[in-house]
C-alpha cells in the first residue's frame, strides 16, 4: 500500500476481499503504482486543493440513500452551518459534470442530466442484477450509482481524470458502498484481455478515440464470454459507409476524430466479434440536457451551437446526435 494514494487505500482493500480469479488478482497487484502516476501531484498540481476540499467535507451520517431516483441521494439530520460547510466544501470541486446529486439538502445541479440518458437506455440493456459491471470514462461516477441500484454486485468506473475521483470520493463519502468504485485509469491502462465483466458502458468516448476499432477491441476484450456491451458515441445520419471526419472542430471540441452513421458504428462492432448488435436509441442532444449552472460555469452547448440553428454547430456542422447501441460476445 506504500504506493497507493490515499483516498484509495480502501478500493485495493475491497477488492483484496472480494476478487479471486486470477486475471482480477494479477490486475489488483498493479494498481498502487498505476494509481500513484495517476495521482501525481507533480502531474496534476490542483490535486492539493482538491485533496484539501475532500478533507473538509463535514462528518455527517446519511439515514436514507436513492440510487434510483433522477439524483443520487444521501439525506438525514444537518443544521444550517454544517450544510453551508458541506456546500463550500463540495463547490471546491468544481466544475461538475455529471450528475445530479444531492446530499443532506445541497443540490448538485451538474452540466449533463445524466439521468435523461440513463432513462433512455435503462429499459433496453440486459437486467444488471448480480453484474460485475465496468464503465470506462465514467466521470464522476453518476451512471455507477445508477448500475448499483438496478442491482449490480460489482461496479468498476475508471476515468483519468483526478478531478473526477475525487468528486466520486466526496458522494462515496456518505454513500460508503464499497462496491462501487471509480478508478484514476483509462482503458488502455487496463491488463489486456482482461475477460472479467459481464456488462461494460462506454458512454461518450467512442469519438474521442483516435482508432474507433482499437477502442471497440479493447471493450470486446474486458467481457467474459456472453457479456454485453452497451455503446453510446455521437453519430451523423447516412448508410453504412457514412463516417463523418471533421475537418478541425466539432461543437468547439479539438478532440472529435470520427462520427459514424448507426449503421456503420453497427457494422465495425460485427467486425470487431460482437454479436446481436442493436440500435437501442437516437437522440438529438438538448440545451435541457447539457448546459451551464452554478456547478459547472464555463462554456456548455449552448456555446456551442449555432444561435440561430440548433441543428447546427456553431461551426456549420450536423447538431449532437447519439446513438446507443448493444452487442453481445458470443
Amino acid at each position: 500500500m506504500l504506493n497507493t494514494p490515499p483516498e484509495l487505500i480502501a478500493d485495493i482493500e475491497a477488492f483484496e476481499r472480494r476478487w479471486e480469479d486470477s486475471a482480477l488478482r494479477d490486475w489488483r497487484r498493479q494498481m498502487p503504482d498505476q494509481f500513484s502516476r495517476s495521482m501525481s501531484e507533480k502531474r496534476f498540481g490542483d490535486l492539493p486543493r482538491w485533496r484539501a476540499a475532500l478533507a473538509a467535507l463535514p462528518s455527517l451520517k446519511a439515514e436514507t440513500i436513492d440510487l434510483d431516483t433522477n439524483a443520487i441521494t444521501a439525506s438525514g439530520q444537518v443544521d444550517d452551518g454544517t450544510r453551508r460547510e458541506l456546500e463550500d466544501a463540495l463547490r471546491s470541486l468544481h466544475p461538475w459534470r455529471k450528475g445530479p446529486f444531492s446530499l443532506f439538502g445541497v443540490d448538485i445541479d451538474t452540466e449533463w442530466r445524466s439521468d435523461f440518458k440513463w432513462d433512455r437506455l435503462s429499459g433496453a440493456i440486459d437486467p444488471l442484477e448480480g453484474r460485475r459491471v465496468l464503465d470506462v470514462g465514467c466521470g464522476s461516477g453518476y451512471h455507477c450509482w445508477r448500475m448499483k441500484g438496478a442491482g449490480a454486485a460489482e461496479v468498476i468506473g475508471i476515468d483519468p481524470t483526478p478531478l473526477f475521483v475525487l468528486q466520486f470520493k466526496a458522494i462515496q463519502h456518505y454513500l460508503n458502498i464499497d462496491s462501487v468504485h471509480v478508478l484514476p485509469l483509462a482503458l488502455e491502462q487496463l491488463p489486456p484481455k482482461l475477460k472479467s465483466f459481464d456488462t461494460t458502458f462506454s458512454m461518450g468516448v467512442l469519438y474521442h478515440r483516435r482508432s474507433p476499432m482499437d477502442h471497440l477491441t479493447d471493450l470486446r476484450d474486458t467481457l467474459a464470454p456472453g457479456g454485453q456491451l452497451v455503446l453510446e458515441t455521437l453519430v451523423v445520419e447516412g448508410g453504412e459507409d457514412t463516417v463523418f471526419v471533421p475537418p478541425d472542430r466539432y461543437a468547439r471540441m479539438g478532440n472529435v476524430w470520427f462520427l459514424p452513421s448507426p449503421a456503420a458504428l453497427m457494422k465495425w462492432m460485427s467486425k470487431t466479434g460482437f454479436i446481436d448488435v442493436e440500435l437501442v436509441d437516437l437522440n438529438q442532444t438538448t440545451v435541457a440536457e447539457q448546459r451551464s449552472t452554478e456547478w459547472m460555469t464555463f462554456y456548455s452547448l449552448s456555446n456551442f451551437l449555432d444561435s440561430n440553428d440548433h441543428n447546427k454547430t456553431v461551426e456549420g456542422h450536423p447538431a449532437p446526435r447519439r446513438a446507443i447501441i448493444t452487442a453481445r460476445l458470443p
